[in-house]
């Protein structure tokens, strides 16, 4: 699991970050890819990165400003040219589909793929057997959203070497003991699948904050969180100006990773004025309050490791 982003800039791009755009990269654990906004360009950053869209499986759009927004089109109908076939969801504020279908239907674009447009609410927006993905609203000048990636628990590593010495030869009963499942032996006698299996492997949590003032109520949705990726428009010399366009400074996004206990902050979505090394100044400020912090850069990507077999 790693997050890529492909646009890191604020606003309009720069010459140096363009603007929004991440994506998780899950291959490993579903083949897929998820990508978290998708500002104009986003579908030509792509083209200079190993990620594939065709294995595109989710877009969410935190807000329906431009620069979260614009390269959808692009990146929908590439995605057909690219060969893909399988099913897409998008999720995002009420208005997503409005955009998209006449984005689609104005340029006389075709999809050789079927996809569908869920208009989220607060609350888990989506959910199968490995992940689970909650919303909740921020405070920005349109609607905003932040949402919350889970990874479910995963089994223990089965243990083998008890099994064999009871006699018991690899086999489906090895299986449903790795899915929780009690068995009972030919001579009558049960097995408790807890016995042979080691502690479960806790999922990992990732946070992605659409733009926002900051808002105390993202520390709850944040908490204990294995990385928060944040924005952070402005310095702390521009927090007035940061509160007047509803934005955040660096300084106030590390606030919020400090009582949320989260594991990183990633810093991201920096305005225009700081280039050329000046935005370091927003790491120095960050770091004083929160030290594990990342400054995102167009192309840059985070490993999130996985957590060790909790003995809780």
């Amino acid at each position: 699991m790693e997050l890529h982003f492909m646009g890191t800039g604020a606003g309009m791009p720069s010459k140096e970050r363009n603007v929004t755009s991440i994506c998780l990269n899950m291959n490993e654990e579903r083949g897929t890819m998820w990508m978290f906004d998708c500002g104009e360009g986003t579908q030509h950053q792509i083209l200079r990165t190993s990620l594939k869209l065709g294995r595109l499986e989710k877009l969410f759009i935190t807000h329906l400003h431009g620069d979260h927004l614009y390269g959808l089109p692009g990146v929908l109908t590439s995605r057909s040219n690219h060969g893909a076939e399988t099913h897409l969801d998008l999720y995002g504020p009420a208005g997503l589909r409005a955009f998209v279908e006449t984005a689609l239907r104005v340029s006389e674009a075709f999809l050789g793929y079927t996809y569908t447009i869920h208009e989220v609410e607060e609350g888990v927006v989506f959910e199968d057997e490995q992940v689970r993905v909650l919303a909740t609203k921020l405070e920005h000048r349109i609607e905003s959203f932040g949402y919350r990636i889970e990874e479910k628990e995963k089994p223990g590593r089965l243990c083998h070497e008890k099994l064999k010495a009871l006699g018991i030869p690899p086999g489906p009963q090895y299986a449903q003991i790795k899915r929780g499942e009690d068995i009972t032996l030919t001579d009558g006698s049960r097995l408790k699948s807890a016995d042979f299996l080691e502690a479960p492997i806790p999922g990992r949590q990732v946070v992605i904050l659409g733009d926002t003032r900051v808002l105390n109520k993202t520390i709850a949705f944040s908490k204990n969180a294995d990385v928060l990726v944040h924005e952070a428009t402005f310095g702390q010399e521009r927090e007035a100006l940061a509160r007047k366009y509803y934005h955040a400074t660096a300084a106030q996004a590390a606030h919020i990773a400090s009582e949320a206990k989260a594991a990183t902050l990633i810093l991201t979505h920096i305005s225009s004025r700081y280039q050329h090394g000046e935005e370091q100044t927003l790491l120095k400020e960050a770091k004083e309050q929160f030290e594990n912090t990342h400054l995102a850069r167009d192309f840059w990507y985070f490993s999130i490791p996985r957590k060790t077999a909790s003995h809780s």
